[in-house]
């Protein structure tokens, strides 16, 4: 069975193996963008602090 791999997926591969050197900014945008430090304390405090949301949201309460 073949697996199918779109003409953009072929393209960029085959760019990236003729232009190496954008592995290195692929990496500082991802770093830049994407990459961020965790602190596990405000996570699970905004997590407690969220307020449950009604399921129709533009509902009145009549």
């Amino acid at each position: 069975m073949a697996i199918y791999e779109s003409e953009h997926t072929k393209f960029m591969r085959e760019w990236m193996e003729h232009h190496p050197e954008e592995r290195e900014e692929q990496r500082k945008g991802r770093a830049m963008w994407w990459d961020k430090p965790q602190d596990l304390a405000t996570l699970k405090s905004e997590r407690e602090s969220q307020v449950p949301q009604k399921a129709y949201y533009y509902q009145s309460e009549v």
